[in-house]
């Protein structure tokens, strides 16, 4: 029997083919895997600052702007259209939540840097969806449009304002904080007995419960929200329509426009709370330039993670490890990590022997033997390396896994009302 439930919800399968998706027990083993082996390079080495409790406090808050723009990414191709205008929404977030913010509050602040980044959504959806403009164009120009108005605006709302000039605003109250009492110590001290795995663990755990703002629990409980609204209520379903075949979406009685618009505009929100973050929580104070490429690497992140909300928090939190990187010993731990890469090179051209795949394991293992020799021969890298590391990773992490990718079918792919009638 049919019902109009029935009717209402497009049957699509949006996910990975099966052989192609990780279950949770095996991503566990590989994350534990991944931590146990940096485990070992931190004792051979000695750097202990990779896996130590200031080291990933510093990653999650770098990783938590990065998430956001990734999760506003899902959004909005999960609907069919690609953002790549993150990046201006991003900026917009910032000048908008930090103008608010030094005057009425962090909390307005935040608030109205949602909606400054809604704003960008907002006019992305209108050029794509209404008028039906290529969706790259359209978001390199928002981004171009955003960075040009804010430059126009700094100096009109923060110079001659006391602690502004023309490229950044007056600082801004803290959002606040909190730390676990006696968790955070305990695993503070446990971090610092230098053991095998248990201290790398303590590290891990210590920088999630040590310092952190409120805003990022609210951007981290965002990230399960996300997945349980798109892939367990029948708006969420209708959305995903939308990205895979709007057409037999609309045939079935969705609104595909409205679906679109909406995306997009969360889209632009999550964006925009992405750079509220960064100028609120941070740094105090906006300043011009402040998202430095985040939205370029959120984008990453989300196709690193499969268009999914936790292969994207998976994502985001190595590039935001990387990028803490240049903040807390940067030269050394860096230097450490070339033999991390070198011993999961050589695990890569294992695995691709097993797979009888020679050619891709003949290079992985060169490729492996290069880099052990340069963690061998040197005593540290280059501040040039260091600063280039997150993009960098970004572009390895996106070429091993684009064989396992699938993003929805529609997405990008231009769209009309009435097609399905």
């Amino acid at each position: 029997m049919t019902t109009a439930t029935d009717v209402n919800q497009p049957s699509l399968k949006t996910e990975a083919p099966a052989g192609r998706r990780l279950s949770l027990p095996v991503l566990l083993l590989v994350i534990a895997g991944g931590l146990a082996l940096t485990s070992i390079v931190r004792i051979i080495t000695g750097a202990d600052g990779i896996t130590n409790v200031s080291q990933m406090s510093t990653a999650l808050q770098l990783a938590v702007p990065i998430g956001l723009a990734g999760l506003g990414g899902l959004w909005a191709e999960r609907a069919g259209v690609v953002n790549i205008g993150l990046e201006g929404m991003m900026i917009l977030g910032t000048w908008f939540g930090a103008w608010a913010g030094y005057q009425w509050g962090p909390w307005t602040g935040v608030l109205v840097g949602i909606i400054g980044g809604c704003i960008g959504g907002l006019l992305h959806a209108i050029v794509t969806i209404t008028f039906n403009v290529n969706h790259i164009v359209s978001g390199v120009a928002i981004n171009i449009l955003a960075l040009g108005a804010t430059r126009y605006l700094a100096p009109l709302a923060f110079e001659g304002v006391q602690g502004g000039s023309a490229k950044q605003s007056p600082p801004v109250d803290s959002l606040g904080s909190f730390t676990v009492p006696g968790l955070s110590d305990g695993l503070s001290t446990l971090n610092e007995k230098g053991w095998f795995f248990i201290s790398d663990i303590a590290g891990l755990l210590g920088g999630l419960v040590t310092d952190v703002s409120w805003l990022t629990l609210i951007a981290i409980a965002l990230i399960p929200a996300t997945w349980w609204i798109l892939w367990r209520t029948p708006f969420g379903l209708r959305l995903r329509s939308c990205g895979e075949n709007p057409i037999a979406a609309e045939s079935l009685g969705v609104n595909v426009y409205k679906y679109k618009y909406i995306a997009v505009i969360i889209s632009g929100g999550l964006a925009g709370l992405g750079g509220v973050f960064l100028s609120i929580v941070a740094n105090p104070f906006y300043l011009e330039g402040q998202t430095s490429g985040r939205g370029y690497i959120g984008l990453a992140a989300m196709i690193f993670g499969n268009w999914m909300p936790g292969g994207l928090a998976i994502g985001a939190g190595l590039f935001g490890y990387t990028d803490s990187l240049n903040l807390r010993g940067g030269s050394e731990n860096v230097h450490a990590l070339l033999l991390l890469a070198a011993i999961l090179l050589l695990i890569g051209a294992v695995w691709l022997v097993i797979r009888k795949r020679y050619v891709p394991a003949g290079i992985t293992l060169v490729i492996g033997v290069l880099v052990f020799l340069w963690y061998a021969t040197t005593n540290e890298v280059p501040n040039q390396v260091v600063s280039a590391t997150p993009y960098v990773i970004t572009l390895l992490v996106l070429a091993l896994s684009a064989q396992r990718l699938r993003m929805p079918k529609a997405d990008g792919l231009p769209y009309r009302k009435g097609q399905g009638k």
